[in-house]
């Protein structure tokens, strides 16, 4: 899994997801772009890609699309317009673009080439850990009592989300 950072200026959500896909098709790779405000480390979107692929694997997926399945993960939702949330919007937002390798024959040169194409979309800069903690908490249901009742940070209880979501189904 690669993960390419940045800032994406996109005016229609549907074209900008579009490119990605084709960028994902033309290098065999899942190509899924997140709004960095939601996104809390790397930890998250690893541990999402794991869970999707797992599930996959057990014919138990939600979405027939492996991006789609990842950000149910991320998202630690079942329902994929509320995990749409997490996704790109118009306009100009900080992004995490997962690039992981579908079954290329060289698994490591194509998530590089994707990730390198993916690149030319955005506007380089660091976006993953800069997330919204505030927006991270309501989304994710994060109250005041329950992060005062462990020593745990956000980061971790956002990975009990997404690991949660097994349980839930």
């Amino acid at each position: 899994m690669k993960l390419v950072e940045g800032e994406a200026t996109v005016g229609n959500v549907g074209e900008f997801v579009a490119r990605l896909d084709e960028i994902g098709d033309d290098h065999d790779c899942t190509v899924q772009a997140f709004d960095a405000n939601y996104v809390v480390s790397r930890a998250h979107l690893s541990r999402a890609l794991d869970l999707a692929d797992r599930a996959r694997e057990r014919g138990e997926a939600v979405a027939r699309d492996r991006g789609v399945e990842v950000m149910l993960y991320a998202a630690g939702r079942r329902q994929i317009d509320r995990a749409l949330e997490c996704g790109v919007r118009e306009g100009r937002e900080p992004v995490v673009v997962l690039v992981a390798a579908d079954g290329a024959d060289d698994p490591v040169r194509a998530e590089r080439a994707a990730a390198s194409a993916v690149a030319t979309e955005l506007d380089q800069c660091g976006t993953l850990g800069e997330f919204d903690s505030e927006r991270v908490r309501t989304y994710f249901d994060i109250g005041d009592v329950e992060l005062d009742a462990t020593d745990a940070d956000l980061e971790a209880l956002v990975l009990e989300r997404v690991a949660l979501l097994d349980v839930e189904k």
